[in-house]
């Protein structure tokens, strides 16, 4: 026999229609808020004491940041371009993640020795330990990265602390170093400049791996497909990790993204680096 609803059983209904509206629009607000997050662009900041016509026209950073915000962690990215070229950026995959980004110039080669290129990059970086807290960004948050010959430097710069000493930074106060398909033996448009062949490896003091040491922050090595990549660029990440480890430091962590090449690896390489960047600050990860 067929019974009608009681109208105790309607009122449950409806209040239970009523909740679940309200969470979900307590949920679009919440969501619509987080979004409402809005950002700054920051461009061409000397950070440089340099006097010289090259010095101040190319040692100039951009400052991408959460307008109002305190505490953010802080990306420091270093653009590719065989240190013989290119510009700085700001990655479209770093922007809106509550990260305050900065993109560096630095001179290049071969207008400038390779000593003189790592020297703004550490003066840059020096910089960013000073003034990035007047942008919203936590000195204990800092990440550097870049991508290629910037990934190179970022390496030089975490296991050589001499390039950051000279400007009374300490390389392990960075909370993390990130490259990108970085060259781990002297690069190739060093030895180009010794006149030496891009496939004659050397490692002098201008290789990541003759600086190998066990006291370094989290050093995370990213790289394409190891047949796609460019000369060679995974097996010196491999041995360079390979090398760390032996010396005992024990957060080196090195990704091979198959299939992808030297150009490819850089767009989902962004989501290895923010998974490091959450761990380290205690966030939940999404695989």
């Amino acid at each position: 026999m067929f019974t009608l609803p009681s109208s105790q059983s309607y009122r449950s209904a409806a209040y239970g229609l009523q909740r679940g509206f309200l969470a979900f629009f307590l949920m679009v607000v919440a969501v619509m808020t987080a979004s409402a997050q809005s950002y700054r662009l920051v461009e061409n900041i000397r950070y440089t004491q340099k006097t010289d016509a090259y010095a101040l026209e190319r040692l100039k950073l951009d400052v991408y940041h959460p307008v109002d915000a305190k505490g953010c962690p802080v990306v420091v990215w270093f653009h590719g371009g065989g240190l013989e070229a290119g510009n700085k950026e700001i990655p479209d995959k770093l922007k809106e993640k509550g990260y305050v980004v900065v993109g560096v110039n630095y001179r290049l080669l071969p207008k400038v020795q390779v000593g003189e290129l790592m020297d703004d990059a550490a003066e840059a970086v020096a910089w960013v330990f000073r003034h990035i807290a007047e942008y919203g960004g936590d000195v204990k948050k800092i990440i550097v990265t870049g991508h290629s010959a910037g990934g190179y430097i970022a390496m030089l710069l975490c296991l050589n602390k001499a390039w950051l000493a000279a400007y009374q930074i300490d390389a392990d106060q960075v909370m993390m170093y990130a490259p990108f398909s970085g060259q781990a033996i002297t690069h190739y448009n060093v030895r180009k400049m010794q006149g030496i062949p891009p496939l004659k490896a050397t490692i002098d003091e201008f290789a990541p791996l003759f600086w190998v040491r066990a006291d370094c922050p989290p050093l995370i090595l990213i790289c394409g497909d190891r047949e796609l990549e460019l000369f060679g660029r995974y097996d010196e990440n491999q041995y360079l990790a390979r090398m760390m480890k032996l010396a005992g430091h024990t957060q080196t962590y090195l990704y091979e993204l198959d299939g992808h090449g030297h150009g490819g690896m850089v767009e989902p390489g962004f989501h290895i680096l923010e998974t490091h960047i959450k761990r380290m600050l205690g966030e939940k990860v999404n695989p």
